[in-house]
């Protein structure tokens, strides 16, 4: 019987494991590269959507979680903790149960979707709300893992970057043993723009692949310091998994952009709603609202004739590929606002055929 093992079986040559690293794993990984027909169509371009919604516990963040609880364990430790908008206490949360450990948990008060929240608490994690952003969460967390014998897993942690590269490496798999010309992706606290540009140059260097990926990388505009080159002290968008303002790999994300030949560059709210509904309703991917940012900021780009004028002089469409981050139910309450409420009909044939239109 043929089954997939997790990331760390999958790709163990290019991951720093050896045959004692207790593997800590729930399978996360081999997430579908969906082909986007509608993106394509108004693009001029073949799009496809890297669907990490699909991981374990709803989001990218399992991949460098397994990776970082199995070194955890490895070491010995016995309680980890994180600051997160959400998706990094879903994943720590899960993975810290399956491995035996304890997990604590800061997130910025009144600041993180219930449906993140539910996931933290109902894995039996110590969820500690403080009165301040994640940025103050974060710094919280790392001192007292400097100061006490407690592991930090957020994305600071190396281990982290480690496991979420191997998303890149399943997109060239998926590609057929090919980099895509473009490679969309939102940007919070940037590790993993960082992580997938490692994971580009790894197999190119492995010669896997022949061509590395223009990165792009997008930051919701309320929320924007790589961007305006600035920290923001109060960051304000609706994508609360990238509402941050002082990211942790600043200066990694800005290498992969410039290494790259790419951009980093931010897109509004509105923008970022209308292709969270678009990839909903013109795709039938559901995502929560950070993840649609890639996808804004490839319609925003295109519009500007962005991928006319860049990447490989040829009449071939290029292959752009948006990472899709989290699942769409981790924030059901943005979608319920984004659309119009049903009303109830008397239970009559002609009052359902009234609202049918027919």
């Amino acid at each position: 019987m043929s089954f997939w093992p997790g990331l760390i079986e999958k790709y163990r040559t290019y991951l720093p494991v050896t045959a004692s690293t207790p593997v800590v794993t729930l399978n996360e990984g081999n997430t579908p590269l969906i082909e986007a027909g509608y993106l394509s169509e108004i693009t001029g371009e073949k799009v496809f959507l890297k669907y990490e919604g699909l991981n374990p516990t709803g989001s990218f963040k399992d991949r460098g979680m397994t990776l970082a609880l199995s070194k955890a364990k490895e070491k010995g430790a016995r309680v980890v903790i994180c600051a997160s908008t959400g998706n990094t206490s879903a994943s720590a949360a899960a993975y810290a149960a399956r491995a035996g450990l304890r997990c604590v948990v800061l997130i910025p008060e009144g600041a993180i979707a219930l449906g993140k929240l539910s996931q933290a608490l109902i894995h039996g994690a110590t969820v500690i709300p403080v009165k301040g952003n994640f940025d103050v969460a974060l710094g919280l967390v790392r001192e007292i893992s400097q100061k006490y014998p407690v592991t930090l897993v957020n994305s600071v942690n190396p281990f982290r970057i480690e496991g979420q590269k191997t998303a890149a490496f399943e997109i060239c798999d998926q590609l057929g043993g090919a980099a895509p010309d473009f490679h969309s992706i939102p940007v919070g606290n940037a590790g993993n723009i960082t992580a997938y540009w490692k994971g580009y140059r790894e197999y190119f260097e492995h010669q896997k692949i022949r061509s590395k990926p223009v990165m792009l990388g997008f930051q919701a505009q309320g929320a924007a310091p790589i961007v305006n080159n600035r920290m923001v002290a109060n960051p304000k968008t609706i994508a609360t998994a990238i509402k941050i303002g002082n990211p942790a790999s600043w200066q990694t994300a800005t290498a992969a952009r410039q290494e790259s030949g790419g951009l980093i560059d931010k897109v509004s709210d509105n923008e970022i709603i209308s292709a969270y509904k678009l990839l909903a309703q013109k795709e039938g991917v559901f995502v929560e609202p950070a993840s649609a940012a890639s996808v804004a900021g490839v319609l925003k780009l295109s519009k500007n004739g962005y991928f006319k004028k860049t990447g490989k002089k040829n009449s071939k469409k290029k292959i752009i590929v948006c990472v899709l981050t989290g699942h769409g139910l981790k924030d059901p309450d943005c979608a319920l606002l984004s659309v119009k409420k049903p009303k109830a009909v008397p239970a009559k044939l002609e009052n359902i055929l009234k609202v049918m239109g027919l």
